[in-house]
C-alpha cells in the first residue's frame, strides 16, 4: 500500500506540473487532455527482453557487411550487460552475441512458471534451463543477444527519442497474459475461473482463446471485468485495436473464417463481452472507425490508413503487426520486425497528427531471454502448483488477505520506446513502470478515471518523464526498412 501510495502521489504530481509549460486543450473531437498529446500509437511487439535487445547498447560490435551503428558522444548509458556479466554469468552459459545471419531464431521456454524458476529468488542463473531444446537450436539460446548491427532501427530511435531501462511485464508469463495486462492491467476475471496449465483463481496464467471469437481454436475464456476500451467508451474518447490480420477472408455457416496466420492471442479486446467483435466485422464506414459500431474498435491495420486518408485518426490506437513481423522468435526475426516498425513509423510521422502524437513500442512478454535485473516484485501470489519464483516450495511471496492469485509481477524486463515531438531527445528514463503505466497514461490523458478490481494501473509508476512538453520539439526521423539507418525524409 505505501508504495501504491507514492506512485500515485507522483504521478499526479508530474500530470500537475504539465500546466506551467503545456497548455491543456481540446484535441478534434472536444476532449480535453492533459498533456499536448492528442494521438497515441501502442506499438505491441511479441517476446523480447531488454538485454536481448539493449543489453550492449550503444555499442554495437559493427562487422563487415553488417550496417554500421555508432553512437553519439552524449548517449547515456542503460542497465545492461556489464563485462562482469558477459565474462563471469551466474548462468550455465555466458551471454553471447547473435549476428544479423542470425536473426531467425527457435522459440524459448517462457511459462508462468518456468520464468519464475529462471529468475531464482534474484540469483538470475537458471535461464539456460529456458532455451529452445530442439536439435536446430543454437545451444543455451536464451543467452543470446543482438546490438545495433542487427536491431539497428530500435536502436537509432533510442538514439533520437526517449527509452526507459525499467519498464516490466506486469507479471511472468506468455502472450496472451501480457495482452490482458496491456488492455485491462491484470489477468484476473477469467471465465471458467480454472483451467489446468492455463487459468487458476480465476487468474489467466497460460495461453487461451477468446470464447467471444469466431476464429478461436483452443480452449476458451471470457474475461468478466473492465478494460480500458470500457473507460475510453464512457468518455466518447475514439479508440481502436488495428491488427494486421484481423480482416476474415470469408464466412462459413454465418461466422467468419480467418486467415491460417490468425492468432486470436494477439486480440486482446476479443476476451471481454462489452469489447468483442465476434464476426469480424468490418466498420460500417471510414467515418465510423474509432467509434462504437458493429466493429466495436476492433479492425484490420488496412482500416488505419483508410481513416488516416480521410483525415482523421482516433485518438487512442493499439497496433498489431502480422504474426510474421511482431519479432516472435521462430514466427518471426528482429528484420522482418523491423520493416513493419519502419514502414509504420514512417508513415505515422507524415501524418498531420504527428504533431500531437506519441508512439510507445514494447512487448508482450520477454521470450524467456536472459535479463539481468530482477524485477520488483509487487503483486504476491501463493499458488504451490504454479508458483516457484522463491525456489520448488517458495512460491512468489505472501499476497494480502483478498488479492488475487496467479498474478506473481512484475514479470521480466522489457523494451519501451517512445517516439514523438515530445520526446525527449537521446534519453533513458529510470522509473519502473509496467504495462499499466500505459494504462494510467491514457487514463489521466483522457481524464477516464480507473479501472479498479485490483488492476495494477492503481500503483503504475509514470511514462511522463519520457517527454518534455516545453517548447523544444524533437524532429522526425525517417529510416530505411531494411537496414535502419536514417534517410532523408519525405
Amino acid at each position: 500500500m505505501y508504495r501504491g501510495f507514492l506512485v500515485v502521489v507522483a504521478s499526479v504530481a508530474l500530470l500537475s506540473g504539465l500546466s506551467a509549460n503545456a497548455a491543456v486543450s481540446a484535441d478534434p473531437e472536444g476532449i480535453a487532455t492533459a498533456t499536448p498529446i492528442k494521438h497515441l500509437v501502442v506499438i505491441f511487439d511479441e517476446n523480447n527482453s531488454f538485454d536481448h535487445y539493449f543489453g550492449t547498447y550503444p555499442y554495437a560490435v559493427n562487422p563487415p557487411g553488417e550496417p554500421p551503428f555508432v553512437a553519439r558522444s552524449d548517449t547515456p548509458t542503460v542497465d545492461g550487460l556489464t563485462p562482469e556479466l558477459r565474462l563471469h554469468n551466474p548462468n550455465a552459459a555466458a551471454p553471447f552475441r547473435l549476428d544479423r545471419s542470425q536473426a531467425r531464431t527457435c522459440d524459448n521456454d517462457n511459462h508462468y512458471k518456468d520464468e519464475q524458476t529462471a529468475y531464482d529468488g534474484g540469483l538470475l542463473d537458471k535461464f539456460v534451463t529456458l532455451s529452445a531444446t530442439g536439435s536446430e537450436c543454437t545451444p543455451h539460446l536464451a543467452m543470446g543477444y543482438y546490438d545495433g548491427n542487427t536491431v539497428t532501427a530500435l536502436w537509432n530511435y533510442a538514439q533520437h527519442f526517449a527509452m526507459s531501462d525499467r519498464f516490466f511485464a506486469s507479471t511472468f508469463g506468455t502472450t496472451v497474459m501480457g495482452h490482458l495486462n496491456l488492455v485491462a492491467g491484470q489477468t484476473y476475471g477469467a471465465e471458467p475461473a480454472s483451467i489446468p496449465g492455463a487459468v487458476v483463481n480465476g487468474s489467466v496464467i497460460g495461453n487461451v482463446d477468446p470464447a467471444a471469437d469466431d476464429c478461436s481454436t483452443g480452449r476458451t475464456v471470457q474475461m468478466g471485468n473492465r478494460n480500458v476500451g470500457d473507460l475510453l467508451n464512457a468518455k466518447g474518447v475514439s479508440w481502436g485495436w488495428f491488427y494486421g490480420v484481423w480482416a476474415p477472408t470469408g464466412t462459413s455457416n454465418g461466422k467468419a473464417v480467418c486467415r491460417r496466420e490468425y492468432n486470436a492471442h494477439y486480440a486482446p479486446f476479443q476476451y471481454y463481452a462489452s469489447t468483442a467483435n465476434s464476426h469480424h466485422l468490418p466498420p460500417a464506414s471510414v467515418a465510423s472507425i474509432g467509434q462504437t459500431d458493429q466493429a466495436n474498435h476492433q479492425y484490420d491495420t488496412a482500416e488505419l490508413w483508410r481513416a488516416a486518408a480521410s483525415g482523421t485518426v482516433p485518438a487512442v490506437i493499439f497496433l498489431k503487426a502480422p504474426p510474421v513481423q511482431t519479432g516472435h522468435p521462430e514466427d518471426s526475426d528482429p528484420l522482418a520486425e523491423q520493416q513493419f516498425l519502419v514502414d509504420t513509423i514512417n508513415r505515422l510521422q507524415r501524418l498531420p497528427q504527428w504533431r500531437s502524437m506519441a508512439i510507445l513500442i514494447t512487448y508482450d512478454d520477454s521470450d524467456g531471454w536472459y535479463d539481468h535485473v530482477m524485477p520488483p516484485i509487487v503483486s504476491q501470489s501463493h499458488d504451490p502448483a504454479n508458483d516457484a519464483l522463491l525456489g520448488p516450495t517458495g512460491l512468489c511471496g505472501t499476497p494480502p488477505a483478498g488479492a488475487y492469485q496467479g498474478r506473481c509481477g512484475y514479470g521480466p524486463r522489457l523494451p519501451l520506446l517512445a517516439i514523438s515531438p515530445f520526446a525527449r531527445r537521446n534519453y533513458v528514463a529510470h522509473t519502473v513502470t509496467d504495462f499499466a503505466s500505459i494504462i494510467r497514461f491514457i487514463e489521466d490523458n483522457w481524464h477516464v478515471g480507473r479501472l479498479g478490481d485490483q488492476s495494477f494501473d492503481a500503483i503504475a509508476g509514470p511514462i511522463l518523464d519520457l517527454f518534455d512538453f516545453g517548447d523544444r520539439r524533437t524532429a522526425a526521423l525517417f529510416l530505411a526498412p531494411d537496414t535502419g539507418e536514417p534517410v532523408p525524409g519525405r
